[in-house]
């Protein structure tokens, strides 16, 4: 019996969660802990994800420029020198000169309907530039958000782990007490250390799996050892503003990237259609030019006087196209269909996001009923547990009924905990679905947190 009571006792145990605790509280304090938003500014400077997609940004930019040139005036200056020998047997003669030449040409499209639908098309390359640009963003606060919760909720779990360790030690040794005075039978006490051993493994994993998440977050935030500051209890959740999931999805139509694109998609390929159609159409330029020849020996003709010769031309260009082998039809029915394309697009994005905001709506009210529910279901496990303990007393009770109280305590805290950093991801996942998430989102969670 003694053998058996020395094996279990967790006096080695005991030392290292006190010390697991200890290290969580150090890592817990102000000075070291950063806030929700810090980790985002830290992330947005540091994702590659993000930064990639800022890059892209400013490349689509670059690109929707380029067709701006289309509708401007383009000039050239160009020069050149040239020798040429010149031998001739009757008249004999034989003799060389140079020729120097410059020019300066310009021109100015004047009617090109083709080339002002590709300059409107990069108008609407910006705007759908900025969409994208604005996913990205709205999914890089969602996705430090959640490692940011994910963090905390491996914390909480490790820390309940730890305080049930305790409690089912203390009743382990209880447990034993009795059993050495022949109050309680070897059932209890090996019940008590099945339990004991159970959440010791628990405690293992818990401990890997914040390890993990603390990595990941780390790894998004470019930070080592990031300690995100905890959620002050008790707190008082936001409430869903509107509360009505159809103004929700109504807000989305003017705000939500994917819609955003999916129009400018549209409004592309209808201008592509134009493009297509300019293919028909005449084209009529102004073009201007003035060049320079001179010779400084003469040629074979002006022997041997130096000239020079100077041209200035202006006018205009037109061009009709007449037949280019049924091309300009068969693209335009290419571009046609495209746009039909488009047009199923947008209202598969618009169907989309509604059953997206819908879903993420009501997920956050389901949240919220599990927070209250589960914040009465605390309060009973509490007087539960306290019902036991005073039975096992008392002799009413057996040790399973307060090891298994104990459990379900423990269980409610770290799901309570849980649920609560569901329903505030929840909240941002909500306004991400129809598209009105920004960073500034992130300042009334950041004002639950401790300071």
């Amino acid at each position: 019996m003694t053998t058996l009571y020395q094996a279990a006792k967790p006096a080695g145990l005991l030392p290292l969660s006190m010390a697991i605790a200890s290290a969580l509280l150090a890592l817990a304090q102000p000075v070291q802990a950063q806030s929700l938003v810090e980790l985002y500014e830290s992330a947005r400077a540091f994702d590659a994800t993000y930064q990639s997609a800022k890059l892209q940004y400013d490349a689509n930019l670059a690109k929707a420029d380029q067709a701006k040139a289309g509708i401007l005036p383009t000039a050239g200056v160009s020069a050149g020198a040239s020798r040429t020998g010149f031998q001739n047997t009757a008249p004999v003669t034989d003799r060389s000169f140079s020729t120097q030449n410059a020019a300066i040409t310009a021109t100015q499209p004047l009617y090109r309907p083709g080339n002002w639908a590709a300059y409107e098309q990069g108008l609407r390359q910006v705007t759908l530039a900025r969409a994208q640009l604005d996913a990205a963003e709205q999914d890089l606060v969602v996705r430090t958000s959640q490692a940011y919760f994910d963090v905390l909720a491996a914390q909480d779990t490790l820390t309940f782990v730890i305080a049930q360790k305790t409690a089912v030690a203390e009743q382990l040794a209880s447990a034993k007490r009795n059993f050495e005075v022949g109050t309680s039978t070897i059932t209890d006490t090996r019940e008590a250390q099945a339990r004991y051993d159970l959440v010791i493994a628990q405690e293992i994993a818990a401990e890997n799996d914040l390890r993990v998440k603390k990595i990941a977050l780390d790894q998004l935030v470019g930070k080592p050892e990031s300690q995100p500051k905890g959620l002050l209890v008790p707190v008082v959740l936001p409430a869903v503003v509107p509360a009505d999931a159809n103004a929700w999805v109504l807000q989305s139509e003017a705000v939500h990237p994917s819609i955003r694109q999916a129009q400018s998609g549209l409004e592309i390929a209808e201008l592509e259609v134009k493009k297509a159609e300019a293919g028909h159409k005449p084209t009529l330029d102004a073009t201007a030019s003035y060049s320079v020849q001179r010779n400084p020996a003469g040629t074979v003709t002006t022997n041997p006087i130096t000239f020079r010769t100077n041209t200035s031309n202006v006018g205009l260009l037109l061009n009709v196209p007449l037949f280019a082998g049924f091309a300009t039809q068969n693209r335009v029915r290419e571009t046609l269909f495209l746009k039909d394309k488009a047009q199923s697009d947008l209202e598969g994005a618009r169907r989309t996001v509604a059953q997206s905001t819908r879903t993420a709506y009501f997920g956050v009210l389901s949240g919220q009923g599990q927070v209250k529910a589960l914040e009465a279901a605390e309060l009973s496990s509490q007087s539960a547990l306290d019902a036991n303990k005073l039975g096992y007393q008392v002799g009413v009770r057996i040790n399973i009924d307060v090891l298994n109280s104990q459990s379900q305590l423990f269980q409610t805290k770290r799901d309570l905990a849980q649920a609560r950093y569901n329903v505030l991801l929840g909240g941002l996942r909500l306004k991400q679905a129809n598209g009105s998430l920004t960073p500034d989102d992130l300042r009334p969670i950041n004002a639950l947190l401790a300071r």
